[in-house]
């Protein structure tokens, strides 16, 4: 690729000024053939996202910085992006060298790649006193030259200049791009100066990993090939999604492979060209000792540099820790809300530790000890476990069984369950006590109901106050609401009990009564639990506590609420470095996801539950079951039923190989089964399935993460007798739910049974008072969007919805649901909704914002504190989903907000 001007190179005149560094016809060769566009690679994996990227952030006068992860920079993916952009013909393409830190040398690349022979022809750069003079000369001569359209200039390798005056250049050039030309800067560092103004004039984008990694839904479509061979399943895309982020290369590198060879089913770590790709883009231009330091800090979770530092040896390079791997572009990121803490990408973290560095398990024993010095009690007894140290973790178990409850590191407590022999168990109350929670948590309430069974809870009421409230835990999962709560009540009578046991018992008694349709006594015991939390100091307990008080709002509807509520306790939970209580954690995320899918924004859902099912995996937590229900309905919802199947089976091979009690999973995938079936019109098996599940309906149990089973369990009932237009049973079966609940029943079965009425009302009844049904059923579920019972029944309501359109409101609504449901009129591309709409307050401060005023200038115009205004800043970058003020302003943009 040429310069810009076909016959422009750098003049001796030129080279004169600069001091006569380079003369003569060797040089303009020699810059001619530095500045010009590398040869193109057809296949290259990266450059759908980058095209889609290169194409909204240049423009003229803008600045791109792309911060390019390992296997972007100085790669042809930048190449065959522009060339898919159109911008070829106008592009300039500079790749520095360590020898542009001469800023002579860096200023004569410049002139070659943007000088206009016409406007310049040498003549400004006789009176440049200096390097900055020649460049603004140059930079003046550019804009004043006739083109037709802007230039592009694309300056690779950036990271690699570390002079003063080469940088000064830089961001002279940065500062003062003429408003007919569009630089793209490239680079696996950060840039090594600020760009702020720019920013806030809207002339600056960064694109980073994240903007290049593809989606979930991304990256089944990039797959699409592959899974339709079936030289892949679902279960694999999943996998590889959760182990890459979406990382494209790795991701088409063992596409490729696959597809040579489809017999070789080597995990993506092990095949030879992904394990090639991450050698060269990770390890290759690292010294020995840096390469040490990766390996260990590979064999942490997360990692911190005082953590590294703590455990790395003499063969480290003790300079190269987490941070500045993270700086140098090394594929590890900063936890959001963690501080200084990083985590590498899951698929370079397992390359990593394979073969295991030589110390692994002192060093383990280190980092628990290091944990344990700061309270951080389930990674203590983690890292003890990985190093092998029995005498350690069984300590550590027993001296912090509380905040091991609360911490919830099921995963770690059963690992260490199989190395104890019985006869401690016998010698050690406490030790049954937690492993009766451990064994709870997990779903496994016959071993927990086993091990405290031989416990004499009358004759020590510091015993029997802990196996009350254990026991509460254990019936409130069982979905024994009543008797649990008696447990709960009596364990909380004992002043023995500590505070986290009494936070947690607070708790199971907000869940029950929340089941109960008792939500007033339900926020009190929350309220309790929230109190020991804070007196405590413990955000994470205090996440748990968020968590408990969202599930009352969704209980009663309040969508938004509870939506609100979610997010601020995950902002919580981000913001505690210490990490407590994951779970905590994952149950937020999965109740958000719920909240999401009940207004059927499938697609923020989706790319949520990815997260959530790691890490409920990683823990062992039940939750996972709640997550792969979630992604049943997403698959059914969307026509995906051979997939939602596919779901069922690894819940149920989850659930059997974690040894969870049959009680607690079986009814759910058989209701998922069952609702799956009626979809497709398989009314046997939905018939058998009900039968098999008569048993467990008559106990009338009220499971703790799903409250609504036992009513939606009527609701199928009641399904399969209208399929089979038995509408009097159908009729009887709905009685009965309203009966039992009487004034308690829950919004989303409440809004189940008004549309199976309506249905009914319309086959029995007539149009007239079907259609006042479904009217009452619409205007009750469009205040807080909750569109899911409108999807989950679509089959058996799409005949009337379509004849009751007309007198349907006008709302986004029911211009939503009249896209779910095909009718003519109400199609078209949907919206874009943000989750949580921008309040008036913060539409002004992102209004000023966008004109480019500072944090104080808002406040002191809008006459509130710099604490509101940050306060508004956060949030609007939080609902907008972004990260920084120029996206933020972009994206205002883009939703028609400015």
């Amino acid at each position: 690729m040429k310069p810009f001007d076909d016959g422009c190179a750098a003049n001796d005149e030129f080279q004169s000024a600069l001091g006569g560094s380079y003369q003569g016809e060797l040089v303009r060769d020699l810059l001619r053939q530095r500045v010009r566009m590398p040869e193109p690679v057809e296949h290259y994996l990266a450059r759908p996202k980058l095209t889609e990227n290169i194409t909204a952030a240049t423009g003229p006068g803008s600045v791109l910085f792309l911060e390019a992860p390992p296997g972007y920079g100085k790669s042809h993916a930048l190449c065959a992006a522009f060339r898919e952009t159109g911008l070829t013909d106008r592009l300039s393409w500079l790749t520095l060298t360590g020898l542009e830190n001469d800023a002579g040398r860096l200023l004569a690349l410049l002139e070659v790649a943007v000088a206009a022979r016409s406007k310049f022809g040498g003549r400004s750069s006789k009176n440049a006193a200096s390097y900055p003079d020649a460049l603004s000369m140059l930079l003046s001569a550019f804009e004043s030259a006739d083109f037709s359209g802007a230039r592009t200039l694309v300056i690779d390798n950036v990271g690699i200049i570390a002079h003063p005056a080469s940088i000064g250049l830089l961001q002279q050039l940065v500062l003062e791009t003429p408003a007919n030309l569009s630089v793209v800067l490239v680079s696996r560092k950060p840039l090594p100066f600020e760009t702020h103004s720019l920013e806030l004039a809207g002339r600056f984008r960064r694109i980073g990993p994240d903007e290049l990694e593809l989606s979930r839904a991304e990256t089944f479509d990039f797959l699409k090939g592959s899974l339709e061979r079936q030289a892949m399943t679902t279960i694999t895309a999943e996998h590889l999604y959760a182990l890459t982020e979406g990382w494209v290369t790795p991701l088409g590198l063992y596409q490729q492979e696959i597809k040579a060879d489809p017999d070789a089913r080597l995990p993506i770590q092990e095949s030879a060209s992904v394990e090639r790709f991450l050698r060269d883009a990770v390890l290759i231009h690292l010294t020995p000792g840096q390469q040490r330091s990766l390996r260990i800090m590979a064999e942490l979770d997360v990692v911190s540099d005082d953590l590294f530092l703590a455990l790395a040896d003499s063969s480290c390079d003790h300079a190269f820790r987490p941070s500045a791997a993270a700086e140098a572009g090394i594929p590890i990121r900063q936890v959001p809300g963690r501080g200084k803490w990083f985590r590498f990408k899951p698929l370079v973290h397992d390359w990593l530790k394979t073969p295991a560095v030589d110390g692994t398990e002192d060093r383990a024993l280190k980092a628990s000890r290091w944990f344990s010095r700061r309270n951080q009690v389930p990674e203590a007894l983690r890292y003890a476990l990985i190093a092998g140290a029995h005498d350690e973790a069984v300590r550590i178990a027993s001296d912090a069984s509380e905040a091991l409850l609360i911490g919830q590191d099921t995963a770690s407590l059963l690992s260490l369950r199989h190395s104890l022999p019985e006869s401690l168990f016998v010698e050690s109350p406490r030790l049954k006590i937690v492993y009766g929670w451990v064994h709870a948590i997990g779903g496994q309430f016959v071993q927990a109901r086993k091990l405290v069974s031989d416990l004499e809870a009358d004759t020590d009421e510091f015993w029997r106050c802990r196996i009350d409230a254990l026991r509460g835990f254990v019936l409130r999962g069982e979905g024994a609401v009543d008797e649990a709560l008696e447990c709960a009540n009596r364990a909380l009578e004992s002043d023995k009990l500590s505070a986290q046991g009494r936070l947690v018992t607070e708790l199971v008694r907000s869940s029950a009564f929340c089941a109960q349709g008792n939500f007033s006594k339900a926020r009190e015991a929350n309220r309790n639990a929230v109190r020991l939390a804070r007196e405590a100091g413990d955000a994470g307990s205090e996440a748990l506590a968020v968590y408990a008080h969202a599930r009352i709002e969704l209980g009663k509807g309040a969508l938004k609420h509870a939506e609100q509520l979610l997010r601020t306790g995950l902002d919580m939970a981000m913001n505690d470095s210490a990490r407590a209580a994951r779970v905590g954690e994952v149950r937020l995320q999965l109740h958000l996801v719920m909240v999401l899918w009940h207004q059927g924004r499938e697609s923020e859902a989706d790319r949520l539950l990815v997260t959530c099912i790691r890490h409920a995996e990683q823990t062992r937590d039940l939750a996972l079951l709640l997550a792969l229900s979630i992604r049943v309905l997403i698959c059914r919802t969307n026509g995906r039923l051979d997939e939602a199947f596919t779901w069922i089976g690894r819940a149920e091979r989850a659930m059997q190989a974690w040894k969870v009690d049959a009680a607690v999973y079986v009814p759910v995938l058989e209701a998922l089964k069952i609702s799956t079936w009626l979809v497709s019109g398989q009314l046997d098996a939905s018939s058998q399935a009900l039968e098999r599940l008569a048993p467990w309906r008559e106990e009338n149990c009220v499971p703790d993460m799903f409250p609504m089973m036992p009513g939606l369990l009527d609701c199928l009932q009641a399904r399969l007798e209208i399929a089979r237009n038995e509408d009097d049973k159908a009729a009887g079966t709905l009685k009965a739910i309203r009966d039992r609940h009487q004034e308690m029943v829950p919004f989303g079965l409440e809004l189940h049974v008004r549309l199976l009425e309506s249905v009914i009302a319309s086959r029995k009844n007539g149009l007239a008072q079907a259609q006042k049904l479904l009217l009452d059923a619409v205007n009750l579920a469009s205040e807080a969007h909750y569109i899911s019972p409108f999807s989950e029944l679509r089959r058996e309501l799409a005949p009337l919805i379509e004849k009751t359109w007309p007198r349907l409101p006008d709302s986004d609504f029911t211009k939503e649901l009249g896209r779910r449901y095909g009718i003519a009129g109400a199609s078209g591309a949907e919206p874009i909704a943000l989750a949580e709409p921008i309040s008036e307050r913060e539409r002004g401060v992102l209004e000023l914002i966008a004109q480019g005023f500072s944090n104080q200038d808002i406040a002191d115009n809008l006459h509130i504190s710099l604490h509101t205004v940050k306060t508004h800043a956060r949030r609007i970058n939080a609902k907008l989903e972004v990260k920084s003020r120029t996206q933020a302003i972009v994206r205002a943009r883009e939703l028609g907000l400015l």
